[in-house]
């Protein structure tokens, strides 16, 4: 029993980019590994270079066997992300501490009954300010989304003074280089009558 391994609820891919302007953006994608146990989660966390000592331009990308890490899956083209802003100057404290958590929520089912609707997890590391964001497969599904949000608040400890962000894909791959409108933010401020109903 000391070998037993633990099966997760499903498997899971590994995916770096290191960001070069010579390559189209596929051609740097790389699949690092596909876990499914426990184990194999730890293993591979531990022996793959932690999010903040990663290169400028670099992402790492955990997501479900099957879904490739980017809009235009037919698992995320009707999705979008809950986007995760990380503090500058707390950089040091908060990237690999909210990284970790995000994923361990994710490959451990923390998300109640709504794990189908998730996609993956990324963390994008640029010098002008990181991100981690967690990808759904239903924008629409405001309800849902909202609720995975708010999870993710609480697993990542943000407090009310930062805002989290959910944008749509479809709305960030037309509007390269400006702000997108996000179709949730929290937390919520009585302003968002498509949420009225929920509450």
């Amino acid at each position: 029993d000391l070998f037993k391994r633990h099966p997760l609820n499903c498997r899971w891919s590994l995916w770096y980019l290191k960001g070069d302007r010579n390559k189209d953006w596929e051609d740097c994608l790389k699949k690092v590994a596909t876990i499914d146990t426990v184990e194999d989660f730890w293993a591979l966390y531990n022996a793959t270079q932690s999010a903040s000592g990663l290169n400028w331009n670099s992402d790492y990308y955990l997501f479900k066997e099957g879904i490739k890490p980017m809009w235009e899956d037919e698992n995320n083209v009707k999705g979008g992300r809950w986007l995760v802003v990380v503090d500058r100057q707390r950089r040091a404290e908060l990237l690999d501490q909210y990284w970790l958590e995000l994923l361990m929520a994710m490959v451990g089912e923390q998300f109640e009954e709504h794990g189908e609707f998730i996609c993956g997890a990324v963390v994008n590391v640029r010098s002008k300010g990181d991100k981690v964001s967690l990808w759904t497969r239903d924008s629409m599904q405001d309800e849902v989304n909202l609720r995975i949000g708010l999870i993710l608040k609480s697993k990542l400890n943000i407090p009310d003074t930062q805002i989290m962000r959910y944008e749509v894909h479809k709305d960030s791959s037309v509007r390269t280089g400006s702000m997108v409108k996000p179709r949730i933010t929290l937390p919520l401020n009585g302003k968002f009558d498509i949420l009225n109903s929920i509450f």
